[in-house]
């Protein structure tokens, strides 16, 4: 269910305290499809993610690392990754991650998930810039500069957008929890295992 978990920062608390920026000219388009594999698999999942979710972090350590080479290396699994941010430290998050190269997405997703506490949850961080500047920390080491991020953070329609994928899944499927997985229009929530995930494709 959604959560909120800060009450110095609001779902668009970054719009908010931040000038509108936009982002630099020659940048990834950041509200672009992020996904991978075959286009043109049979089987095709979307998996609606919330930067700051434990339980988003725990199928990015465990699953996730089995499905890549069973499924999307292998030519059978398009896997699409959507935004479904809970709270605005999580936009900012996803407004990073967009913001890099797309060859880039998938490792430094898998980054933050494992440094989660560092950036989102550590007691010491108490206002928007000090979350920023955690955050940086691991954009730099993705190879981001600070006028990139400060962008990347910055933009109000970047945030509308990530934003927007929630609304839409909220709308179209239903989805009130993270992780959550879409199979033919079919709702899957729940940090599923990889046994449970084959299962979900008919593969078990």
């Amino acid at each position: 269910m959604l959560i909120s978990r800060r009450n110095t920062l609001s779902l668009v608390g970054a719009a908010a305290l931040a000038p509108v920026t936009s982002l630099a000219a020659g940048q990834p388009n950041p509200m672009g499809l992020r996904a991978i594999g075959n286009p043109n698999a049979n089987l095709k999942v979307i998996e609606y993610f919330s930067m700051g979710c434990p339980h988003c972090a725990e199928f990015a350590a465990h699953t996730l690392p089995k499905i890549i080479p069973a499924y999307v290396k292998t030519g059978k699994l398009y896997y699409i990754f959507r935004d479904f941010p809970l709270d605005s430290v999580s936009i900012m998050a996803a407004a990073v991650a967009r913001s890099l190269p797309e060859s880039r997405y998938v490792a430094f997703n898998a980054m933050l998930f494992s440094h989660q506490y560092e950036w989102a949850y550590d007691p010491k961080l108490k206002t928007l810039p000090e979350y920023q500047n955690a955050l940086f920390k691991f954009a730099a080491l993705a190879g981001m500069d600070r006028a990139t991020f400060n962008a990347a953070v910055t933009s109000v329609p970047l945030q509308k957008f990530i934003i927007g994928e929630r609304k839409r899944a909220e709308k179209v499927y239903h989805v009130d929890a993270t992780p959550t997985f879409i199979f033919n229009g079919k709702k899957y929530p729940g940090a599923v295992d990889f046994k449970q995930f084959s299962s979900m494709i008919g593969e078990a």
